[in-house]
């Protein structure tokens, strides 16, 4: 049986607030944490009205001191906006303060449009290869320091926190099997390029320090009710801040609708479709009979579970269910 995760966004309900949304946050871990996930995730994004994950480093640290046993990181950072010295420091805190419990997701786009990246990284200037030099860097700063080393991370120095490359194309891909990295595709949003990313990752791993065989993670929106059309009804949410993003109206994330027909066009309905093709809606029965067909297909090393929506009792209750039944389902990888 794989394991199973979490990935959280911090979704923030029409009507409240960041600190209600980062209270439906700890609650949400603490209940994957009780019920056996492997590890609970959250994301970088800024300038998000529905989005209160904003300053993930410390919001880590809050989840990670509301839990016991699972594991708690990034999906991710977006390193471009950062420096690789500050990160090895948040983390290499985060670390000495829950040893053995911290991951560092890495992913290169900014998390935000174009005018909000320039105001987090003011005068700072990316190239093309910079994403790559700047992991490298921070594995550099992880690794025991070397006789004379000018610029340490205090904390950090020494603590090899586990790296993973994030991305939704071939281009991190192709990083995390070079420098021997476990790799997370975002198929929960963007699962075009999944399959030949899997394959570009899993037939040019190298192994590393880190990892000696190649280990792929899937994100996957999964929604679970007691009945299929109560889980399609609280998917709305989804898909209506999908197709509020792409009108240009980011905002809050919107309760469900009775018809999600009349709210979008025949053009917003497919590029939602399209963008959540990974995505598995309904009752137990139906959730795992679809789960098992694309974990026997695509053969992930692990599942991390996404579910953004407005109703924090339908959340929970997902994921609930969600460990439930694959107790009993046949959410198996197949061994090559």
């Amino acid at each position: 049986m794989i394991p199973f995760s979490v990935l959280d966004l911090c979704p923030v309900p029409k009507g409240s607030t960041p600190a209600v949304a980062l209270q439906n946050t700890l609650q949400l871990a603490q209940t994957a944490d009780r019920l056996g996930y492997t590890r609970y995730w959250l994301a970088e994004h800024h300038n998000m009205p529905g989005i209160a994950s904003a300053a993930t480093s410390i919001l880590i640290g809050h989840v990670a001191g509301g839990t016991q046993r699972i594991r708690v990181g990034s999906g991710g950072i977006m390193l471009p906006n950062h420096s690789p010295l500050v990160i090895a420091e948040q983390f290499g805190t985060l670390a000495s303060l829950f040893p053995g419990r911290i991951d560092l997701g890495l992913g290169r786009a900014p998390g935000t449009d174009m005018m909000t990246a320039r105001a987090l990284r003011r005068d700072k200037v990316e190239s093309p290869d910079q994403f790559p030099r700047d992991v490298q860097e921070l594995q550099y700063l992880f690794a025991e320091p070397e006789p004379g080393q000018p610029i340490r991370a205090v904390p950090g120095a020494g603590l090899e926190v586990p790296l993973w490359l994030l991305g939704s194309s071939l281009f991190s891909a192709q990083l995390a099997a070079i420098l021997g990295l476990p790799f997370a595709f975002a198929s929960h949003f963007a699962p075009d390029l999944m399959r030949q990313a899997l394959d570009v990752y899993r037939q040019r791993f190298e192994p590393s320090a880190q990892l000696d065989r190649p280990y792929a993670m899937l994100a996957a929106n999964v929604l679970v009710a007691d009945s299929d059309a109560e889980a399609r009804r609280q998917f709305t949410s989804t898909q209506q801040g999908f197709i509020n993003l792409r009108r240009g109206m980011p905002g809050q994330v919107q309760p469900p609708i009775d018809d999600i027909e009349a709210f979008w066009t025949p053009a917003e309905k497919a590029m939602v479709e399209r963008a959540l093709a990974v995505a598995f809606v309904g009752s137990a029965s139906t959730v795992a009979a679809g789960l098992s067909e694309f974990i026997a297909t695509e053969e992930p090393d692990e599942l991390i579970v996404t579910v953004n929506i407005f109703d924090q009792a339908a959340r929970v209750r997902s994921i609930e269910l969600v460990a439930e039944h694959s107790k009993s389902m046949r959410f198996s990888r197949k061994v090559s």
